[in-house]
Formats: structure tokens, sequence, C-alpha cells
């Protein structure tokens, strides 16, 4: 009897341990972070540990990094959202499109992480779209660490970073169970997408609006396979709901990219919900104090709240009798 104990302890005690071990490689490791300043809230962590895919060298413009924005202890709702500034895929509108947006999303209790993606002539496509779905892998494999919902968590983008934005969101790569890497075994689907004045006619060919070929002063020969990154043609019944912010007489982007993209969504039967102003210029981020402009955040937060990203406000005080 006693011998038959001590082989059904030893049987769970090897169970416990496959259990122990299974859960070690499927959890990746702790992230660390870059950079950290823990009075302000803020650490920057890179998306890969060693060389990221394709590195041309190790300055900073070479290593794809996440800024996290914390929220006040206690008022994290569970939701999250990356943020890519814009800048034309030649630089990054780091502070208007990034810190300043990052700090908007905190003070309403959602976590927020700005993008440092690759880019340039250095960088050209499909890099930056690796870089922004490792950004979300990345949140999702550590949502326990940052105390988010792994299904909560979305992805913001501004110009350029808008248009990287709607890419990764209609062309998202699963989980794969059997990855050596715990990060590529979470999918890099955003829950949500919210797009500032997108640039989602960068890969068109033959347009007079400002493409990436030009933008970027690349030869014609080059650019034959980039129109295979525009997010209207890969909308899917799967894509994820959307937010569209853009002006009328947007100097830079025209407003039909937006609208044609807004269509695609209806079509395929994705909720959107798209706000077109009739006048402001590219570049506004959260608005820059123009009087009309600087009511579109306040739709976001409505339409986030709409979503159950962000609790209904609170009741307005009762009346006295």
């Amino acid at each position: 009897m006693r011998s038959r104990l001590h082989r059904i302890a030893a049987l769970g005690l090897s169970i416990a341990c496959s259990a122990a071990a299974s859960a070690q490689t499927t959890a990746p490791l702790a992230a660390t972070p870059r950079t950290a300043d823990a009075f302000l809230g803020t650490a920057t962590y890179r998306l890969w540990e060693g060389d990221a895919p394709g590195a041309q060298g190790s300055e900073d413009l070479d290593v794809p990094t996440l800024t996290v924005f914390r929220v006040h202890a206690g008022t994290g709702r569970g939701t999250a959202i990356v943020i890519a500034p814009g800048g034309a895929y030649r630089g990054l509108a780091a502070n208007l499109e990034g810190r300043q947006v990052a700090d908007w999303f905190a003070a309403r209790g959602i976590t927020a992480f700005v993008l440092k993606y690759r880019l340039g002539n250095r960088y050209l496509y499909p890099t930056p779209l690796v870089d922004a779905r490792r950004a979300m892998r990345f949140v999702r494999a550590h949502a326990a660490e940052f105390d988010i919902a792994p299904d909560r968590i979305g992805m913001m983008g501004f110009s350029a970073g808008g248009h990287l934005t709607a890419m990764a969101a209609t062309q998202p790569e699963s989980g794969r169970a059997d990855a050596a890497d715990p990060l590529d075994r979470v999918s890099s689907r955003p829950d949500f997408q919210v797009l500032g004045y997108p640039w989602l006619n960068a890969m068109t060919k033959g347009q007079k609006a400002l493409a990436y070929c030009a933008a970027l002063k690349l030869d014609p020969a080059q650019c034959g396979t980039f129109e295979q990154y525009s997010p209207e043609r890969l909308v899917t019944k799967d894509t994820p709901p959307a937010f569209i912010y853009m002006t009328t007489d947007d100097e830079l982007v025209p407003v039909d990219a937006s609208v044609t993209f807004y269509r695609a969504l209806n079509a395929a039967g994705v909720a959107a919900e798209m706000h077109i102003f009739a006048s402001g210029r590219h570049g506004s981020g959260l608005g820059l104090g123009d009087a009309a402009l600087d009511a579109w955040p306040g739709l976001l937060e409505a339409w986030l709240r709409g979503r159950g990203l962000l609790p209904p406000p609170p009741p307005p005080p009762a009346r006295p009798r």
C-alpha cells in the first residue's frame, strides 16, 4: 500500500513538474526595460532582446522600441493602446503624435505604448509593419505584467502611422503555438484601431497626392511591390472596429482615401465610425488648440466608452430636494 502511495505521489510530482516546465516555455520572460523613469511612470523596451530582424546597424534608428505610459494606480480599466506616430515614413512626430497622445490615454485609465518603428530608405516596407506586429505581440504577451487584458489592446496611428495601423489591422499574423519565441505564439491583431488623418493612399501608384515612393525619393523600379500594402484592398469581416478622424481640406492626405477605407469596412460588416471636419491642417495631433479640432478627442472618448473600453461617465450628483 505504502509503495503504491509513493508511486502516486511521484506521478503527481512528475505531472506538476511537467506543467511547470510547460508554463515556463509558454510564458515569456519578464520584460526588461532599456530605460525607465519610475518618477514619471514610463519605461522603454526593445521589441527584440537582440538585433531586430534585418537590422543594418546598432544605432538608435536600428532599434525599434515601445515606451509605456502607465496609468495612475487604481485607474486602469484593462485597456491598452499602441500608438504609432507619423512622419511620412521619414521621421517620427514623437511628441505631438506620441507622448501627448499617450498622456491623454493614460489620464483616462488606458495604458499607452508609443512605438518607435524603423523607417526611411534604410528600412523600406515591410520592415515598419514587422515592427508594428511585434509591438502588438509584445504588449499582448506581457499583458499580465502590464495589468491589462490581452483582448483589449488597440492600435492608433497618425498620418504614416495611420497607414501602418491600418496595415497591422488588415494584415495581422496569428500566433503559432510551436514558435520558439514566446511572443510569436500570440496574435498581432489589434482589438480596435484608431486612425488620425491616416495616409491610407501612401502606396497607390499614379496619384497626384504625396506617395511613399515620392516621399522617400525611390527609383520607380523599386516601387513595383509596394502597392500590395494598400489597406482598403485587405479589409475582411475580421478586421477590427475602427474610428477615423480627418479634415476635408487636409493639404497632404486626401480625405477620399479615408472614405474609401471606411466604405470597405462598412461593406465587410466591420463596425466603423468616421468624423470629417470641414477644415484643419495635416498634423493637428489632438487638435493643437483649434476651436473645432479640439473636439475630436472627445468624440473618440465617447466611441471608446460605447465599445466598453472605458467605463461610462459617473451619474450626475443627486439634486437636493
